[in-house]
């Protein structure tokens, strides 16, 4: 590009009092040589974030406040949504992503001409509760789909607004930003960034999440691998179901036809029932998740309602 790029740092908060304009306050010294707009999304804070950040009154920053609590994916959308720069910058508002690493970032996107340069962070400052669900999902994100992001649950990431614009963030997807723009095509790589210990308010994550991780995890491999052709997932699963219970009930029939009483094996029908319940749920999961998204973007709905957008020319 022959004139540096404006920028768009998109950082949700909630309850992050303290933390923000420390934040604030960093990135203004590290992108001072660049045009710049930082857009706090406050996801419905019940401290005093949205006063803090209202007095500040910094003609870069942007305050959207979202009517209730929604979640950090949708803040995330209402934020990228908002976003005039050509390179969009995501990044938390605990303070333990550093802004002094967006500057390298950045120009390893424009020099090398990456859609998106994630973070993967370096002695990361967490606890044993929210690294696991972290760890479990880049395992298998790796193992299933090749794509080998050793980080992919890093907040902090650079890409180009078409790339930040084109990746669904709605539910919990804000964790696999990088896999959803992988899948679209996006060119991503992965640099070492530094990480701190959070310094106020506190950790929002928990073991609770290794479930939802897991969860979106199997829901992005289904829509990777089979969204176009979903018969061929479902039609092989029926098939070999079909077939071990017709091998069964082959195999009882002749143990009937040989004299034996086979009404007194609910063991069979119990493990039997267990599994096509299961399979039922995860159908159950699938079908309700596909609807939601056909909903909201046959519609153009958004996952979110704002309350009010606030400059400070």
């Amino acid at each position: 590009m022959n004139k540096s790029p404006k920028l768009s740092i998109v950082i949700p908060v909630f309850n992050e009092e303290g933390n923000n304009a420390l934040l604030c306050e960093a990135i203004g010294k590290e992108l001072s040589a660049y045009e710049y707009e930082i857009i706090f999304v406050d996801d419905f804070s019940t401290d005093g974030t949205r006063e803090e950040i209202k007095g500040f009154k910094n003609p870069n920053v942007v305050l959207i406040e979202l009517k209730r609590n929604y979640g950090q994916s949708s803040a995330l959308a209402a934020g990228i949504e908002y976003a005039t720069g050509d390179y969009v910058i995501t990044m938390d508002g605990d303070m333990q992503n550093d802004p002094s690493d967006i500057t390298m970032m950045l120009n390893k996107a424009i020099n090398e001409e990456w859609d998106m340069v994630t973070g993967q962070r370096q002695k990361r400052q967490d606890n044993f509760l929210r690294t696991l669900p972290s760890k479990i999902a880049n395992y298998i994100i790796r193992k299933a789909t090749k794509f080998h992001i050793t980080d992919a649950g890093c907040a902090l990431k650079v890409m180009t607004a078409e790339t930040a614009k084109s990746v669904p963030l709605y539910g919990e997807l804000h964790r696999f930003i990088a896999l959803n723009a992988h899948i679209e095509g996006a060119r991503i790589t992965e640099v070492p960034v530094k990480h701190h210990a959070r310094q106020f308010g506190v950790s929002k994550y928990g073991l609770g999440r290794t479930f939802k991780v897991i969860n979106d995890v199997l829901l992005i491999l289904f829509q990777q691998k089979y969204m176009q052709k979903p018969l061929h997932f479902f039609g092989n699963l029926g098939m070999t179901f079909f077939g071990i219970g017709a091998l069964i009930n082959f195999y009882l029939l002749v143990v009937k036809l040989m004299g034996e009483d086979i009404g007194g094996r609910p063991l069979l029908i119990l493990g039997v029932l267990l599994v096509l319940v299961g399979i039922q749920f995860f159908t159950i999961g699938i079908v309700s998740d596909l609807l939601m998204k056909t909903y909201y973007e046959s519609q153009d709905k958004k996952p979110y309602n704002i309350r009010k957008v606030s400059t400070f020319e």
